[in-house]
């Protein structure tokens, strides 16, 4: 299975994820995020990486203002993580792949949320509802997606830690899992915010790349 780490704002730890086997980095554009990407690290510097597909993090942001950051960072990719509607969603999508970030909370009806956006972008990630638009690190309960119609590929976010590898290869013998294109880390796999355990990270993708979907 694919993995995503979250939250990078370093360039030798970008190129640490990828050595260990990461397929995507994502960089945070949002400036209230304590794993804010510009706080530590240039466009020039993103636009140098070639070693991992990058993916663009945004909250509620300009469409100028993305594209003019997935044009000079190099982008592969843009996940919206905040209220963007579906045909803002759409919108990007002319141009770049987008995930649409949807935040779970308890009881919510998945397919519902879901409808809106079916045809306007390309993944889905599924993370946990907070006060905010950032990560919280807890998890939601993932068996609200088993009842859902994902018929898209997704990620699945929202306080995943390195001790969940059992956890999720239980997921990935849900039907559910038919779909589910890569695992999303972040905050369980930090010395800080912004500073991965990279040990830990390393030991997770090895432990979870052999897992596939069962059914």
């Amino acid at each position: 299975m694919r993995v995503k780490v979250c939250g990078m704002t370093s360039v030798e730890e970008v190129e640490a994820i990828a050595a260990a086997g990461a397929s995507f980095a994502g960089f945070i554009f949002y400036s209230k995020s304590p794993r804010y990407a510009f706080r530590q690290l240039s466009m020039r510097e993103i636009k140098r990486i070639t070693s991992i597909n990058k993916v663009g993090v945004f909250v509620n942001a300009d469409f100028q203002d993305i594209m003019h950051i997935v044009d000079e960072c190099r982008l592969q990719m843009v996940q919206l993580h905040g209220d963007e509607s579906p045909k803002f969603c759409e919108r990007i999508a002319d141009y770049i792949s987008v995930i649409k970030a949807i935040r779970i909370q308890p009881e919510d009806h998945v397919d519902w949320r879901l409808a809106p956006y079916q045809d306007v972008c390309d993944h889905f990630l599924f993370d946990t509802a907070g006060a905010g638009y950032g990560g919280t690190g807890k998890k939601f309960d993932w068996a609200t997606l088993y009842r859902a119609e994902i018929n898209k590929p997704y990620f699945l976010s929202g306080g995943i830690q390195p001790n969940d590898v059992d956890l999720l290869s239980h997921y990935m013998q849900q039907p559910v899992a038919k779909n589910l294109f890569a695992f999303d880390i972040n905050s369980g796999f930090e010395l800080s915010p912004g500073i991965k355990n990279i040990p830990l990270v390393n030991s997770f993708i090895q432990q979870v790349q052999p897992i596939t979907y069962s059914k």
